[in-house]
């Protein structure tokens, strides 16, 4: 056809073409066999051959005016002695150019194409057209369109009289009646039909090919009918008609009702089966009569013109009335398979059918079904059509349990996790979210046993793998192998994570990361109590390892996961701090809780991290019942050391950080926390009234809170020793502190804060001018500090030794130092030194007292532990700052002078630290004592190795002699031990 045509349209070759015409031009060989052709023959061949849609892909490849040209020679030949396979062979034509689409054109028509363009600037053997080279059309519609749907309605006026069968008229006025609905003149616009009414069409029109033996689609196989079924639903607007044009096909299409539709009526009501033609008359002729409507309703229409659309809208109704039931009796059988057809050949919509196929339970498990989704996986990678196929799968399980289904969901759960084993993250993470949103925690594996089978061992060999290559390269694999399981078990995957999160040491923030991957995690279930939702991966936490952590070190990797989780960087969050807080802190904080600890750290962790709204999370925590908690707490320890032995409570290093807890409570906790000021105002009564029974420190530390609604209570006789404003302190009676008790309840004051401690340093009044009360304070201030010693926190006992160290610069602290371990008046520059050689004199005083006949049965066993470390610590920053002292500029070291000073005052020390050794009872004391009596001596080793002294030999080997006689008098075995090998080791 192409060949014969191109001869028709092209000049004949000159001579010079043909050495490269046989090369080049594909058309050459037969076109130049072949004698010289007319139309006739062109016509005649596409009719014997029944191409109609080959013509019309040739025919639009043409310019448009060849195009048209083509064209009205065809219509001037049908119009001759016109036969009704030439009124069908014209009804194909227009049928075609109608269901045409750009890009189906296979070698041979672009093969046609270019050589039409390529010669199309020589003179037409034809019509001696000339069209351009290159022509560049609408690219809404093909370039030879343009023009054509007036000559196909002049065409079919001429050959009217020659229609006389009744499918041929059908076919003719659906022809029409389409051509008509498609103008873009006409109607709201094109909108794609919906998927099911698509399906439902094509699948109709299949069944009608199946079963009209007469039709020429019989005899194909499915997948074509199909294919072709799809083309002629799917059409595309044409070109838009003028509106003396549409007029003039609405006018036609009256014309030939009124003419033909009575005889078509009974035709269509007393035959028994449908043919396509009647068909597409009746779909078309509905189409068009809601457009009618609709042009009727928007259309600016003059009279003659709304004479035509009312007549032809009364003339549609009346057809439709007596014939349109028909189609209710369309069969549909064939619509699952002619949705898997579409499926299988990618036809236009089967994105829409695989929506459809993953939905339609009637379809679904049939075992051409199942073929079809295994077939097309890669078509079913979409989070939508995931989740359908998986409630469809589920919907199945739960009703069907014989060994032949179980086999079936076995294929199609590994069909669907394929599919969504290729999706994106963001992807697998929506499908995550549905399938939590529809099965909860459980996910699939609640109704489908063949997912439960097995799944204990994957997870296993999955995570034994995962945490064998913690690597931000494995990282990308983690995630991958973690979604499968999280897509088939969620529960039971992320317990998994949590679980070896704490017992894999260094595997934490690994799996925290990969937790972290999946956003849809942070799901909240509301099964339990539907008002209040709770958040599935803090439920796994409490149910997987909240309760079984065993070491400090499980404890510390919980910590730091949770905290991951909590802040992950550049992901989403899967928890909040307000349900962290509310899951492992709110019920624990009570002191005889076994988590109180762990919880108390948490709440610290949470704390830290900053508020994502406006409204700080700690709101919904119940802030101030929360305080009051904490403060219990803190009035606890007034009895630390009496506590009952088999009474739970939190240690003194907890105390520490229970008060900076509290202290960032009360910088976070503000008028904006409570809906109103009023509230606000009551809400702080409440707590004041509830912290009155405890221990008055308590309410010192609420001081930020409290601002200036309560004034500082105190006991009557700190008024004694400091000037307190009477506006900012108020004084109680409080029967612990009788007279005397001043510097006590001062001292506890200064433990308090930094801010508290500068204060109370700055409004204590003594007379240093009177020698008794200097030395009456400094007796108390003794008394006072042994008795505030072993309650008090690492934190407050750094906090009090700078007092100490500041009234001994002020000499305020009178504190005579005793030359008790010197054997020789030193001749030494020991000012620098005098408040080091005080502080240590001050503790050896202390303990003196401590050990006394009068304090032996105050502190019971495991308290001497505590006071100790705190010593020990003391000493250890007491000897750091001996040697910042010595290294100050303002103290240069001439001829030995500044390192003799360090020996001297390391040998004091020592010797103090021995003496406390000493007193202290038996057992548990001995290794920090040991670990600081060796750093002193380390000390006094470098700087007696510096003395350049002429008789600097002679020196040491006096002082190794009387330290190793002190040591000596050691009664701790392993302290005097390995101290005289330390001293040993010295000598040589």
């Amino acid at each position: 056809v192409p060949i014969v045509w191109a001869k028709i349209l092209l000049p004949a070759p000159p001579a010079a073409s043909l050495e490269w015409g046989w090369k080049d031009d594909g058309f050459f060989s037969v076109g130049a066999m072949i004698p010289d052709v007319n139309h006739t023959a062109l016509f005649e061949l596409v009719k014997a051959l029944g191409v109609p849609r080959l013509f019309v892909q040739l025919l639009l490849e043409l310019p448009p005016d060849v195009c048209r040209g083509q064209l009205e020679n065809l219509v001037e030949y049908i119009s001759s002695e016109t036969s009704p396979s030439d009124v069908r062979f014209l009804l194909d034509v227009w049928w075609e150019v109608m269901k045409h689409q750009e890009g189906q054109e296979d070698a041979t028509v672009s093969a046609f194409s270019a050589l039409i363009h390529q010669h199309g600037a020589e003179p037409s053997l034809e019509d001696g057209l000339q069209p351009p080279k290159r022509f560049k059309g609408d690219p809404g519609n093909p370039p030879g369109a343009t023009g054509l749907p007036m000559l196909l309605l002049e065409g079919l006026k001429q050959i009217r009289g020659s229609i006389a069968q009744p499918r041929l008229r059908c076919y003719a006025l659906a022809n029409l009646a389409e051509l008509l609905c498609l103008s873009s003149g006409l109607g709201p616009g094109a909108s794609p039909l919906p998927i099911t009414e698509y399906l439902a069409k094509v699948s109709a029109v299949v069944s009608l090919w199946g079963s009209d033996t007469d039709s020429q689609y019989h005899p194909c196989r499915l997948a074509e009918k199909v294919r072709e079924a799809e083309r002629s639903v799917s059409l595309l607007p044409l070109t838009r008609l003028s509106r003396e044009e549409l007029f003039v096909g609405l006018d036609l299409l009256c014309s030939f009702l009124q003419a033909w539709g009575e005889e078509l009526q009974d035709t269509l009501k007393g035959s028994e089966e449908l043919c396509y033609e009647s068909y597409r008359l009746l779909d078309t002729l509905t189409t068009l009569g809601k457009n009618l409507d609709f042009l009727s309703e928007t259309g600016d229409l003059g009279e003659g013109e709304a004479q035509v659309v009312l007549e032809l809208t009364q003339l549609t109704k009346d057809f439709l009335r007596d014939t349109s039931a028909v189609l209710k009796g369309l069969d549909t059988s064939l619509e699952s398979s002619v949705a898997m057809a579409i499926i299988a050949q990618r036809l236009d919509r089967h994105v829409d059918v695989c929506s459809v196929f993953a939905s339609e339970k009637t379809w679904a498990f049939s075992k051409a079904w199942v073929e079809c989704l295994v077939k097309n996986k890669a078509l079913f990678q979409n989070p939508e059509l995931v989740l359908k196929l998986l409630e469809m799968l589920v919907n199945f399980s739960t009703s069907h349990h014989d060994k032949e289904a179980r086999e079936l969901q076995m294929e199609v759960t590994k069909a669907i996790v394929e599919c969504y084993t290729e999706l994106s993250l963001t992807d697998k993470n929506q499908v995550i979210s549905g399938v939590l949103a529809s099965w909860g925690g459980q996910g699939l594996s609640q109704n489908l046993q063949v997912v439960r089978d097995g799944f204990q061992e994957d997870l296993n060999v999955t995570f034994n793998q995962i945490t064998k290559s913690v690597s931000d390269e494995g990282l990308t694999r983690a995630v991958a192998s973690v979604a499968r399981l999280t897509l088939l078990y969620p529960e039971a995957t992320v317990k998994q994570v949590c679980h070896l999160a704490v017992v894999n040491l260094g595997a934490h923030q690994f799996l925290a990361q990969i937790l972290c991957s999946f956003s849809a995690l942070s799901f909240l279930e509301s099964h339990e109590d539907p008002g209040r939702p709770r958040s599935l991966v803090v439920r796994c936490l409490e149910e997987a390892v909240w309760g079984k952590l065993s070491t400090a070190r499980e404890e510390e990797q919980f910590l730091q996961f949770l905290a991951f989780l909590m802040q992950p960087g550049s992901a989403t969050p899967l928890v909040s701090p307000a349900e962290v807080a509310k899951a492992f802190v709110l019920p624990y904080l009570k002191s005889d809780s076994p988590q109180i600890e762990l919880s108390l750290q948490i709440l610290s962790k949470v704390l830290g991290i900053p508020s994502c709204s406006e409204e700080h999370w700690i709101k919904s925590c119940h802030p101030f019942p929360l305080l009051l908690s904490l403060c219990k707490l803190l009035d606890g320890y007034t009895k630390h050391w009496h506590q009952p032995k088999e009474q739970l409570f939190p240690s003194l290093e907890t105390k520490d950080l229970i008060l900076n807890i509290l202290c960032q409570l009360c910088e976070l906790v503000g008028p904006e926390t409570v809906p109103s000021p009023e509230l606000w105002v009551q809400s702080l009564a409440w707590l004041h009234r509830k912290v009155a029974p405890l221990d008055w420190t308590v309410g010192l530390r609420l001081k930020k809170l409290y601002g200036d609604h309560f004034k500082n209570e105190v006991p009557a006789t700190l008024f004694e020793i400091c000037r307190l404003p009477e506006d900012e302190w108020t004084s109680q009676s409080l029967p612990a502190y009788g007279p005397g008790s001043g510097l006590l309840a001062w001292m506890e004051c200064c433990c308090v804060s930094l801010a508290l401690r500068d204060t109370m340093l700055a409004l204590l009044t003594v007379n240093v001018d009177n020698p008794e009360e200097v030395n009456l304070f400094s007796k108390g201030f003794l008394v006072a500090l042994i008795q505030v010693l072993p309650w008090c926190s690492h934190g407050e006992w750094k906090r009090l030794v700078p007092v100490v160290e500041q009234l001994l610069q002020r000499q305020v602290l009178h504190v005579p130092y005793t030359l008790e371990y010197v054997q020789h008046m030193p001749l030494l520059n020991l000012r620098p030194f005098a408040c080091h050689l005080q502080l240590s004199v001050l503790f050896l005083r202390g303990f003196q007292l401590l050990c006394s006949s009068s304090c032996s049965s105050w502190l019971p066993p495991e308290a001497w532990l505590h006071v100790v470390q705190l010593y020990c610590a003391s000493l250890t920053d007491l000897l750091a700052s001996v040697k910042a002292t010595a290294r100050a500029p303002s103290h240069p070291a001439e001829d030995g002078a500044g390192t003799q000073e360090v020996s001297f005052v390391c040998i004091q020390m020592f010797c103090h630290l021995l003496h406390v050794a000493a007193m202290l009872p038996a057992g548990g004391c001995g290794e920090p004592l040991l670990v600081v009596a060796l750093e002193v001596l380390s000390q006094y080793e470098a700087s007696s190795s510096a003395d350049a002294a002429p008789c600097a030999a002679l020196r040491r080997a006096n002082e190794r002699h009387f330290l190793e006689s002190i040591t000596d008098n050691v009664g701790h075995e392993e302290l005097r031990s390995t101290l005289l090998q330390k001293l040993s080791k010295l000598g040589a």
